[in-house]
């Protein structure tokens, strides 16, 4: 069971137009050009990569370099709005 304080609207809202000018950046273009997922590290075309927040949004995460990282679209899908050591610890209860 999952316990958090969701992040204000304002916030989100705040935090998503910021990555959607994330996205067009010379940066997020560097970061997925490789075409590498940050979490299962495969390989993937660039348009498939999507954008994914270490620390999501909707937990007070922000849009920008430290907390974006490319994701394929399963591992972003699956990871929701978990962050990365919540992932790992769902891995560890699976085994």
């Amino acid at each position: 069971m999952d316990f958090f304080i969701k992040a204000s609207e304002e916030h989100q809202r705040k935090e998503k137009a910021k990555a959607y000018d994330l996205r067009k950046s010379q940066w997020w273009r560097q970061q997925v050009g490789p075409g590498v997922c940050y979490h299962c590290g495969q390989k993937f075309p660039k348009e498939a990569m999507t954008m994914d927040h270490l620390i999501p949004i909707s937990r007070g995460g922000f849009s920008n370099k430290k907390n974006c990282v490319p994701s394929c679209k399963e591992c972003n899908t699956k990871k929701s709005y978990k962050t990365t050591f919540e992932v790992a610890l769902e891995g560890l209860e699976k085994t």
